[in-house]
Order: structure tokens, then sequence, then C-alpha cells
């Protein structure tokens, strides 16, 4: 079978290698459509996992079953997650699936982006099966949507508040879409790029605007009147967009850390106003079963929805053009197909 194995960035090949093979316990899965994440073209993040067979957003059909799985059956199609946590350990009885040892070690085989995959019984605990008129496109968003939906649970957000979306790059933009359905009060987009700010708008924004230099801070005061943002969504990774998103952040509000920094990073802030502004600093790190579910809800009701959000699609053999598309402004969601 074929796979995409990366090397190092931009150095990303198509390969065979061999099926795998699976356990009593296990499902093969054929790869049908799998995305393309915002991780995936951070140069710093998966230069260290490298070499590795790409892939955590797959939508596939089962194509083998173990002898002792009950749950699954050859033909199903179905939405499979990377990670799925014990649910016995301390960190899972207080629902932080993400700090489950079992969910940082478990996977699935070789990887999303290969025409076969293995997914292990733990695996299974977080994958199920999609209705018919689900498209595997937007089978390929629960993944990402569910990030989103525990970073807006994690930030608190109550109807009529305000929230500020900084990137609005595919995450961001699933951020407008979510918050809205949650009942947002006004929703505001921020990126460099004037085309995002307006797609923002179209897809729920009440207002898009475009960052030059230091000029966030302005917009956002004269839009808020002053109160700036209840909630404040940081997509990218850097240290500099945290500090403008504290800068933005009004008085009692929560500011949400939705991207990793390289680890060298540091964050210079003033506790003293953080402190007597009651500004609250929260990290948001990828989602849990319950975030894939909510998130399925949200597909089924077409808030997340793949016609809105995919821009591009590429056959596997492509895989390199379909990457460098993906770091492409233009570019929302892109997807590799199997045919």
């Amino acid at each position: 079978m074929r796979v995409a194995r990366l090397y190092d960035f931009g150095d990303i090949r198509v390969e065979e290698t061999s099926r795998p093979a699976i356990g009593p316990n296990e499902i093969l899965v054929k790869a049908r459509a799998c995305g393309i994440c915002s991780g995936d073209v951070m140069p710093w993040y998966i230069r260290r996992k490298a070499p590795l067979v790409l892939g955590h957003e797959p939508v596939g059909e089962v194509a083998e079953v173990g002898a002792e799985v009950r749950d699954f059956k050859t033909g199903d199609r179905v939405f499979v997650h990377h990670h799925a946590p014990c649910f016995e350990c301390a960190a899972c009885q207080r629902g932080e699936y993400v700090q489950c040892a079992t969910w940082r070690a478990s996977k699935i085989t070789p990887g999303g982006m290969a025409e076969y995959f293995s997914v292990s019984a733990i695996n299974q605990r977080d994958s199920f099966r999609l209705e018919d008129g689900i498209s595997d496109s937007d089978g390929v968003l629960i993944e990402p949507a569910a990030c989103v939906v525990k970073s807006i649970r994690r930030s608190g957000l109550k109807p009529g508040e305000t929230i500020l979306i900084i990137g609005l790059g595919i995450m961001g933009m699933m951020h407008v879409r979510i918050a809205r359905s949650l009942g947002a009060g006004t929703i505001i987009g921020a990126d460099l790029f004037h085309t995002r700010a307006e797609r923002a708008k179209k897809l729920g924004a009440d207002h898009g605007i475009m960052v030059s230099g230091n000029n966030l801070i302005e917009q956002v005061r004269e839009i808020t009147k002053g109160a700036m943002a209840d909630v404040v969504i940081v997509g990218p990774g850097t240290p500099a967009a945290l500090t403008a998103g504290i800068a933005v952040a009004g008085k009692g509000s929560t500011v949400v850390q939705f991207t990793a920094t390289p680890p060298e990073d540091e964050l210079t802030v003033k506790p003293h106003d953080l402190y007597f502004n009651e500004i609250r600093l929260v990290p948001s790190y990828s989602c849990g079963p319950d975030d894939t579910r909510a998130a399925m809800e949200l597909v089924k009701r077409g808030v997340i929805s793949a016609a809105d959000l995919v821009t591009h699609r590429f056959p596997l053999q492509q895989i390199s053009d379909a990457f460098a598309t993906a770091q492409k402004p233009e570019a929302l969601k892109v997807i590799v197909t199997f045919d």
C-alpha cells in the first residue's frame, strides 16, 4: 500500500509499505480522505516528529475486523481519532483527557495518510460510524472542530458576549462558526489578510478586521466602544500574538492560547495588569471524546460543513502540492483523497 512519509519539513514522499496486520481486538480501515492539520505545516512542530507517516484527521471504511471486535463491522464508514484515553486515571476522572498517559501514547498505525491503517481497541473508544448524510469531507472536519469545541468551552464564552478571534485560517473560521451557533454577541475576526477577514464575515463574524502594525488595539477599542473583548482566541502560536491577545482583552475576560509555541519561546506579561483586570490566560490543547461527539453534532446540524470550509482537495500522489497549498493564505481546509 502507499503512504505519505515526512522526512523533513517540505520533504514528503509517497512510498510503498506493507499493509498493517490486525489483532483480534483491532480493525483495519481503508482510507477515504484525510485532512492536513494546521500543526502539520508548522515547521518546528512537525520536524521534531520526523520521520513519520502523516495524517491524523482520517475518514475511512472498515476493511477487516478482528475476531473479538463487536462495535464495528466490515463496510462501516468511520471517523477515527488518533488518540483515546483510558477513562480511569486521575486525569480522565477530571475530564482532562489530553493529560492521560494512555491518550498520549495511543495512535493509529501507520497514520492517516496511508491507504490502510489499523485502529487499536483503545482508539476505537473515540471512533464511530458516520451517517450516510455526512460526507467524507465533512467527517474529516470532526477532529479539528472538536479542538475548537474544547477551546470555546474552556474560554467560558456566554451568550451575548464579545469574542475576538485572532487568526482566520481553518481553525479561526471554525471558531467563528461555533461561537455564532452558541449565541455569541459580537464576533470579531482579525487576520493579516483582507481576504480572510472578509471571508470570516461571510461565515458569521460581525466584523472582519485586517491587522497591520499595532492597529489591532485601536480597531477593537472602536468596535467595542472601549470595553474590549470578553473572550480572545489567539490562533497564531507566537508570543507576539499572545501579547496582542492580552492587550485587547477586557476586564474579567479570558484569553485562550489555542496553538503551541516553540519550546524555547517565552512570554513576558505584567502580572499586575492580569491581577487587577482579572484576565485569565487559558491554554487549550487538542480534544477528548466528549468534544468529538459535540463536533459530530455540529456537523450534523451544518454548523460545520465542508461546503463552507474545504477549499482544496488533492489525491495522495500529490501530497507535496497539498502541503504547499495548505500554507497559502487562500487555503482553508486542504484534504487528501484516496481513490
